[in-house]
């Protein structure tokens, strides 16, 4: 029962990280203008863009382990076949 639990925190396809990364992104968004607002000028325009970049590092990586998922499934497979 924990591991069909389990399965539900668990991104499968590239559908469901896109999902995920434009999630982390309005949020981020909704946390940079935040900033801007509560501390006007540069300093609050550079946590924005900061906000913005770290979901674009997370989304890059959270891509990459699928990626590499995929490609270690394969090869388990292909090992399993020979």
């Amino acid at each position: 029962m924990l591991r069909k639990i389990g399965r539900l925190f668990v991104i499968k396809n590239r559908f469901e990280a896109f999902l995920i990364i434009f999630a982390l992104a309005l949020g981020a968004m909704e946390r940079g203008s935040h900033y801007v607002e509560a501390m006007p000028g540069w300093y609050g325009w550079t946590l924005f863009w900061a906000c913005g970049g770290a979901v674009m590092l997370a989304g890059a990586k959270i891509l990459d382990a699928l990626k590499y998922e995929r490609e270690r499934a394969g090869r388990k497979d292909n090992s399993i076949n020979a």
